[in-house]
């Protein structure tokens, strides 16, 4: 069964994000950061919420550009087009406060500890990215702080 957010912009489901990221639990956050906005408008926080998770998505594009990626699914629903400085007023009403909320409530291991492939003896196991752009120059102060490495310098990754 889906269900549909009830409301002005009744469709409540922007894109994909409405999939990973309910809108009862956008609604919940903004009612427990008082995020929610005081009057009726054409841009609800609920929709603000899901423009920032957009908007992280896709950083290399405007603000209009993302707002069309994010309602493009939604043809033949009688949906607003904001100017960019809209969306950029949304942006700020709406804050940073929802969308850590957001974060401690979504982020944490997707696996369980018996999932096969998690664990090597008793590490879990991790996986880093952008590692290889670190530089450590072999330089007295460096040497101060890490230590002497046995091979007698830094490793420089490039």
């Amino acid at each position: 069964m889906i269900t549909v957010a009830a409301g002005r912009f009744a469709p409540g489901h922007l894109g994909e994000l409405t999939a990973l990221v309910p809108f009862e639990l956008v609604d919940a956050v903004l009612e427990a950061t008082r995020t929610v906005q005081r009057r009726l408008r054409d841009l609800p926080s609920r929709v603000g919420v899901y423009f920032l998770l957009a908007m992280c998505l896709f950083p290399e594009v405007g603000y209009r550009p993302v707002w069309d990626k994010m309602t493009a699914a939604l043809a033949g629903v009688p949906v607003v087009s904001p100017t960019a400085k809209a969306l950029r007023d949304l942006r700020r009403r709406v804050g940073s406060a929802p969308l850590r909320a957001l974060f401690d409530v979504l982020s944490g291991p997707l696996a369980r500890p018996t999932t096969p492939g998690v664990r090597f003896g008793p590490y879990r196991m991790v996986s880093f990215d952008g590692c290889s752009s670190i530089k450590a120059p072999d330089t007295g102060r460096n040497r101060a702080w890490l230590g002497r490495l046995a091979h007698g310098g830094y490793p420089s990754w490039s």
